[in-house]
């Protein structure tokens, strides 16, 4: 029996978030529920403009990166992107392949085929050096591989690493490396896709083509201080990013401004001001008229784009910011003019031809996303929603249009759900059957003709993909079962060459959920080389894990719950008794049989426009869970079982008043007439989807559980 559980929250919180936000209680208590309630979090579920996503030059490293590849260009350097094979990297490849090819870069790339290791590999590089090729961008891999970025400095060749991957002890000496997991990164957000890292990459190098680009502003602004006098604060921007701040409080009276920090600090600056003529007459009081202060009035230019703040003064723009409305401290009117100033850049620099380009390249951000499970909080939510609008305009990129058209998903509304059943395991499948450069290639093709090639190419090696799944599960099967026990539970581990190098991880994903333990997938190539995925779950860090091996890999490496690995064959038993050493030592966290239930619904709610509250939510995925809710006394209308299976389904129709609700409960068949009849009343636990059929959406329950109602 599972347990039902709905966290206590308070009302005075609900009531908070309603007047804070905006929101209805019903949103406002699932809000609460979810723990969503501090302004940075609710800003990224309630807002989708771009302008909240993480400016690139966060990046410790990004003026570097783009300085590098700009220079490549002005010395008609050869450049390699090397990707990954898995949509993730296959996306974040084909993102800054496009950019540069299409900006007159001299351009290649290159993936993983075959039986190709992960990541960077030393004939990639030595290949690349026979082409008098200087500079190696890596997407979505390299921030392990230490030896062939060593070899590629011998060679003259230069590396900048993009990558989202967890960072070993050593690094790289690359020439620099753009990842969000570094502890030094300075980029606020670690979770982001390999291909979002290629993007905020091509973001910052369309952003150097402005005059904006490596510009040193300030922004200064005068206001009474609450004791007699004033305050001249004053804030650096450099590539839109605040890079400093000052607050000088100057005593009523004439003030030397040698005496304060305003020279030092505003010394080789462009100084924006907030009119003129007031802050200037300011200035002179506070200092004299002898001193002069070249400055910029600001607001005639924000008053031509945006009429109503001809006349505002900063009071009024700092509490029309929306960024501002979700700040934990209020704003102020310093940070109000920052605002505003990269709003009205952003809108200045925003071009028809760079709007297109970043519109298609966030369909691939939001496919990155989506395929490497990346949680869908923060500014991952304003990536995939923005890539679902782009997808769902009709404006699909080429390559995409061809592979959509193929599958039969062109003409309807596209959710993130039918893109992870459908659209991402076809381009996965190009790398796991070892022909990622097909995806590649259909995705950065100029011609039309070929990208339909390539799709139809795509297509026939997801069925491949399929049966040699369905092959590894069937011949390891037994295996898995012996390994979850001989491992007492707490690890299943399969070693067998019959698996394709290709579907280990997937494998190791099935093993994983039906035993509710980390799982390890071994196979071997090449007759030598071992190679292996790991799936991992209930709080073991599979990178950790495999750190725990010492030396023991060629290479390995990923993220907390998915990694990989390869050793040598000879060093299989060594392998095995190493495992069953770890295993001993391995805690794995209780698995909690609990419904977490968001909210009660009353009939009255249940209605199709609930569907709304629930599109508030969306997408749902990793750490954002579908909605549940709880409803009680519902009576069964109707009840049926259906499917050939042996479990059999229930479709079950529920009286909630002016609406007959129907609702879905998968493999439960055997439960009507044992557990409840129509004409019952029943309690229940559910999500709520949509059901579409001939064009028609309509609303849908998903049970998860039932109860007799006062049971």
């Amino acid at each position: 029996m599972k347990e039902w559980h709905k966290k206590d929250v308070s009302r005075e919180s609900i009531q908070f978030l309603c007047d804070t936000y905006g929101v209805d209680a019903l949103t406002a208590s699932i809000m609460a529920r979810r723990g969503i309630t501090a302004g940075s979090d609710v800003l990224y579920f309630r807002e989708n403009d771009v302008r909240f996503l993480h400016n690139p030059f966060l990046f410790c490293n990004m003026e570097d990166a783009v300085d590098r590849i700009k220079n490549a260009k002005d010395e008609a350097e050869k450049i390699l992107i090397f990707g990954d094979r898995d949509v993730d990297g296959v996306s974040g490849a084909a993102i800054l392949y496009t950019y540069l090819a299409q900006n007159g870069y001299d351009v290649s790339w290159r993936l993983p085929v075959g039986d190709d290791t992960y990541g960077l590999s030393m004939e990639a590089v030595d290949d690349f050096a026979k082409q008098y090729g200087t500079l190696i961008i890596t997407v979505d891999c390299g921030i392990s591989n230490v030896q062939e970025v060593a070899h590629a400095n011998e060679l003259g060749i230069d590396v900048i690493i993009t990558d989202h991957h967890n960072p070993p002890e050593t690094l790289p000496d690359a020439f620099t490396i753009l990842d969000p997991k570094l502890e030094n990164s300075g980029y606020p957000f670690k979770d982001i896709s390999g291909a979002a890292v290629s993007f905020k990459l091509v973001s910052a190098l369309r952003f150097s083509e402005t005059d904006l680009y490596k510009e040193d502003v300030s922004l200064l602004n005068v206001r009474p201080a609450e004791r007699n006098g004033c305050i001249i604060e004053c804030m650096k921007v450099h590539n839109l990013v605040a890079t400093a701040s000052l607050s000088e409080y100057i005593p009523d009276g004439t003030a030397s401004i040698a005496q304060t920090k305003l020279p030092a600090f505003l010394s080789g600056q462009q100084i924006f001001v907030w009119n003129e003529r007031t802050v200037k007459k300011q200035l002179a009081a506070i200092f004299g008229s002898g001193v002069e202060f070249n400055v910029i009035d600001f607001r005639p230019q924000i008053a031509a784009m945006i009429p109503q703040l001809e006349n505002a003064n900063l009071l009024a723009v700092k509490d029309m910011s929306k960024i501002a409305k979700y700040s934990e401290t209020p704003a102020t009117e310093l940070e109000g003019f920052y605002n505003v100033f990269v709003t009205f850049a952003e809108k200045k620099i925003a071009t028809k031809q760079k709007l297109e380009s970043e519109q298609d390249d966030l369909q691939l951000v939001m496919l990155a996303a989506l395929a490497d499970i990346m949680p869908l909080k923060d500014e991952n939510r304003i990536l995939v929603r923005q890539g679902l609008a782009s997808i769902n305009s009709g404006k699909l990129r080429h390559g995409l249009a061809e592979l959509f058209s193929r599958l039969n998903m062109t003409g309807k509304k596209i959710s993130s759900t039918d893109l992870s059943w459908t659209v991402i395991p076809s381009l996965n499948a190009a790398g796991r059957v070892g022909r990622s450069d097909i995806a590649l290639a259909m995705l950065i093709s100029e011609h039309g003709d070929e990208r339909e090639k390539f799709a139809e190419e795509i297509i026939a090696l997801n069925e491949k993909r399929k049966q040699l799944v369905q092959d590894a599960s069937s011949v390891t099967m037994s295996q898995a079962e012996e390994s979850f026990l001989q491992y007492e539970k707490k690890l299943c581990v399969v070693i067998d060459e019959r698996v394709n190098k290709g579907v280990t991880g997937i494998l190791a994903s099935r093993f994983m959920n039906k035993y509710s333990v980390p799982a390890i997938i071994v196979t071997f190539i090449d007759g030598n080389t071992a190679v292996g995925s790991m799936r991992s779950s209930r709080g073991l860090n599979a990178t950790e894990f495999l750190d725990s091996f010492g030396d023991f890999f060629i290479n390995h490496g990923g993220h907390n719950y998915a990694a990989g690995f390869s050793f040598e064959r000879t060093k299989l038993d060594a392998f095995i008794e190493k495992l069953q050493t770890l295993a001993k030592s391995i805690t794995l966290a209780e698995e909690s049989n609990a419904l977490e239930i968001d909210a009660e619904l009353p009939q009255k709610y249940l209605t199709p426009d609930i569907l709304s509250t629930i599109d508030s939510f969306e997408p749902f995925g990793e750490g954002n869970r579908e909605i549940t809710f709880l409803s009680k006394s519902l009576r069964v209308l109707d009840a049926i079982t259906m499917g050939k299976s042996e479990r059999q389904h229930l479709k079950i129709t529920f009286d909630c008043g002016k609406y007959k609700f129907p609702a879905i409960f998968w493999g439960e068949g055997e439960r009507l007439g044992r557990d409840f009849n129509k004409g019952d009343s029943l309690d229940i636990v559910y999500s709520i989807n949509r059901n579409t059929f001939n064009g028609i959406s309509t609303p849908q329950m998903i049970l998860a559980d039932i109860k007799t109602s006062n049971s």
